[in-house]
């Protein structure tokens, strides 16, 4: 499985992650620590892939931000 991209940036107006992939259609998503965005990332990316039609396997996807 190649490596997707996912875009996080710190909005700073309303104090949380926004987090956004052109790789992962309909990912969406914020968070007001990085920690949290990464625990979203980690079911949000899989059920996105799926839903998408492209299954990302038994070992799910790394999430590194």
């Amino acid at each position: 499985m190649k490596a997707l991209t996912v875009k996080a940036i710190w909005d700073q107006e309303v104090s949380v992650w926004v987090a956004t992939s052109d790789d992962v259609p309909g990912l969406v998503t914020e968070a007001a620590t990085a920690e949290e965005l990464e625990q979203k990332l980690q079911v949000m990316i899989p059920e996105l892939m799926k839903a998408n039609g492209k299954p990302c396997g038994q070992m799910g996807v790394p999430v590194h931000l």
